[in-house]
């Protein structure tokens, strides 16, 4: 399948849809339950491309897991990662790039943790330095994946610090890391200036799950204390990005769409675009997508059928994200019709016109093989006839079930 193209359903979509599991955090907790020692078991598990890159890595590096069923992982681990025989293959999974990068530095050995072609675009600078200054051997010759790094069973010096402007991950990865470095960390922000910093707090509540003690000394400084993790049974609630589309499609429909989870009930940073989501069409003329950054994609097409223009502010870190999530939705929705968004430096302006709703275009979306870019201009294809989706099994990266999501809500669409 090369392409999807959406019939408009014409009516309220309704009906029960329950959203994947976090990967967020399945990534997170397997790697906690790799460190740890004993048996842990996970439910309730994200099983797509980015978790499954994680798991393979893992086993790969001496930690045992079987999938007794579609949502669940039993992680034996050893209380230690091995050194790998072969070079990490990690395909455009950010997440595990960056965790195992760090985590990489545990190992007694080198290790090469690599990517595809789209992962070897994405910064990992910030993250290599780091590590430098902890003591540990690690390269990057071009600045992104392959990174090769030189583990030494934990960290030489005591105290980082790490411009997370970029990416919140390359903390986490640190944080993660540390409570098996043999010694007291101190992680230190360079600035005041970090993306998502939510999932931080995600981070430390994961870590502090499996036993890791971790002290917020100040609001740029975390102490990680060498607790090393204890092996649990995690349940892992479902993915709050995911959920934005449902979310998206309800109000662009008026129907009602029970996704299992109240939008309060949701730990994940994505979890706070239901407040916005749920104005349209009366979204707020600027929208801070700093904190919510995977969820902006969903709320840009839907600002395409609001009844004022709407700015999206704090959005540069999209621009290294899978592919430059800016530029793709101002591509995309000028694919639509001609003027309907552009961009002001690194902010996205999408000039509403809700008389899109009802007609027809011809508009081939170039999802630049991002797992949101499809997803959310799928959204555009319930409101307007001749929305064709590039690439739509891109979304296995994170949602493998989400035509099929659609479908059970009564969406019909064609393929090519």
């Amino acid at each position: 399948m090369t392409e999807l193209t959406i019939t408009p359903p014409g009516r309220p979509l309704t009906g029960k849809v329950q959203p994947p599991g976090s990967k967020s955090i399945t990534n997170r907790v397997l790697l906690l339950a790799g460190l740890a020692k004993g048996v842990s078991r996970l439910t309730g598990a994200l099983k797509s491309d980015d978790t499954l890159y994680m798991a393979d890595a893992l086993r790969a590096m001496g930690v045992t897991i079987n999938e007794p069923d579609e949502t669940t992982f039993v992680v034996e681990g050893n209380g230690y990662l091995s050194q790998p025989e072969n070079p990490l293959f990690l395909g455009n999974a950010g997440t595990a790039t960056r965790f195992l990068t760090a985590a990489a530095a545990l190992v007694d050995g080198a290790v090469i943790v690599d990517g595809d072609e789209h992962m070897r675009k994405r910064p990992i600078t910030p993250l290599v330095d780091a590590l430098r200054s902890l003591g540990v051997e690690a390269d990057a010759p071009t600045g992104c994946p392959p990174v090769t790094v030189c583990g030494k069973k934990g960290f030489l010096n005591d105290k980082v610090t790490i411009d997370a402007n970029l990416s919140s991950q390359y903390v986490s990865a640190l944080l993660m890391a540390s409570a098996c470095a043999g010694k007291p960390i101190d992680i230190i922000l360079a600035g005041e200036e970090i993306g998502a910093k939510g999932y931080i707090d995600l981070t430390v509540t994961a870590m502090e799950a499996f036993g890791a003690k971790v002290t917020r000394v100040s609001a740029a400084v975390w102490r990680v204390e060498p607790t090393g993790y204890i092996a649990t049974d995690f349940h892992i609630e479902p993915d709050a990005s995911a959920a934005t589309y449902l979310w998206g499609a309800e109000v662009l429909t008026g129907g009602k769409i029970d996704i299992g989870t109240p939008a309060d009930k949701f730990s994940q940073p994505d979890a706070r675009a239901y407040a916005v989501i749920a104005q349209f069409p009366n979204l707020p003329a600027v929208i801070d997508g700093s904190q919510m950054q995977d969820a902006i994609p969903t709320i840009a097409v839907l600002a395409a059928y609001n009844k004022t223009p709407v700015r999206f502010v704090g959005i540069a870190n999209l621009r290294v994200k899978e592919c430059d999530r800016v530029r793709a939705l101002s591509l995309g929705l000028n694919n639509i019709r001609e003027g309907l968004a552009h961009e002001e430096g690194d902010d996205l302006i999408v000039h509403s016109d809700p008389a899109l709703a009802g007609q027809s275009v011809t508009a081939s979306i170039d999802t630049f093989h991002d797992h949101r870019i499809a997803m959310s201009f799928a959204l555009a294809g319930l409101k307007t006839g001749g929305i064709a989706i590039q690439n739509p099994l891109c979304v296995g990266k994170t949602y493998p079930g989400y035509w099929k999501a659609l479908a059970s809500l009564g969406v019909e669409y064609t393929e090519a």
